[in-house]
């Protein structure tokens, strides 16, 4: 959806922006050459193999580049800290194409890998670890609350009883535990079997939803008067918390009714949405890049 970023985020000559996922600098590309010789683009991403295609970005762009390796949540915070303000911010969430393409990186359940999905590799826990140790209780809310699979319980008791017998260390083990779990109709249809499960694991072993709801406060709070964040997510867990966070600064904070006070008295909301409502990939996009279908965009804009 780099159009609609571009749109929405609107780089300008001079301006700062920050990248809270490089990965491998798609949007940059598109992104850091409006911003002219005194402009700043900020790229932050926790893979260090992000790093390696920002180099590339930075010789051929005129404006100031700097890369920060971290988790963004974390990042925003520090250069809030620092006094910098920025004019955009960008979140595209979820895994990138640059790590679902590397079957070593273990988040494809369509290849044969070790059973890791760490955006950073030297993260203190990958997936196998979680099913090495996690008892079923955990596994079962994992799979229901951020899969919303609705055989969680049966595959989270399919892990346990087998990893009993032996460990589940690769992508196919854990594939075909959750296949010969699931009832064979519910097999059809939906796309392949594993794919929540393989989504709860990655959420939790990298802290995806904790990560957010920081960073979207953070990013909120580094934002100049006029400054424009544009989010992207993949499921709707993502979304539906995004799609809360805005509405919440977007409102007005009303006094209560008890209390009373004309409506012109009370201060406008901090931020206007950019987007009524999420938008969507269209047929075009969507026909290059499947993998852009459940992309869901939302932006919000800060007062002046």
């Amino acid at each position: 959806m780099a159009d609609e970023v571009v749109r929405i985020l609107a780089p300008r000559s001079g301006e700062t922006v920050v990248d809270c996922t490089f990965g491998a600098g798609g949007h940059a590309r598109r992104l850091a050459p409006a911003l002219g010789p005194h402009g700043r683009y900020i790229a932050i991403d926790r893979d260090p193999e992000a790093e390696r295609w920002f180099r590339e970005l930075a010789q051929d762009v005129v404006c100031e580049t700097r890369f920060l390796r971290g988790n963004f949540a974390d990042v925003l915070g520090r250069l809030a800290e620092e006094g910098l303000a920025a004019d955009a911010v960008l979140l595209d969430l979820g895994v990138s194409s640059m790590q679902i393409d590397r079957p070593e990186r273990g988040f494809s359940y369509s290849r044969d890998a070790p059973l890791d999905m760490r955006m950073d590799p030297a993260g203190p826990t990958s997936a196998a670890d979680i099913v090495a140790t996690a008892d079923a209780r955990d596994l079962e809310r994992w799979f229901k609350t951020y899969g919303e699979e609705r055989h969680a319980r049966r595959i989270a008791n399919a892990i346990v009883a087998r990893r009993g017998e032996a460990p589940i260390t690769t992508t196919s083990d854990l594939v075909e535990v959750v296949r010969a779990a699931i009832p064979g109709p519910a097999t059809f249809g939906g796309g392949h079997p594993a794919k929540r499960v393989f989504q709860a694991l990655r959420i939790v072993v990298n802290e995806e939803l904790d990560s957010l709801s920081a960073g979207l406060d953070a990013g909120k709070q580094l934002l100049a008067p006029g400054g424009r964040m544009v989010v992207i997510s993949f499921h709707s867990l993502e979304d539906r918390a995004v799609k809360r966070d805005f509405k919440r600064a977007s409102t007005p904070d009303a006094p209560p009714p008890e209390v009373p006070v004309r409506a012109d008295e009370i201060p406008p909301a901090p931020f206007d949405l950019a987007t009524p409502r999420a938008l969507r990939p269209g047929s075009v996009e969507q026909d290059a890049n499947p993998r852009s279908r459940s992309a869901r965009l939302r932006g919000i804009v800060k007062a002046r």
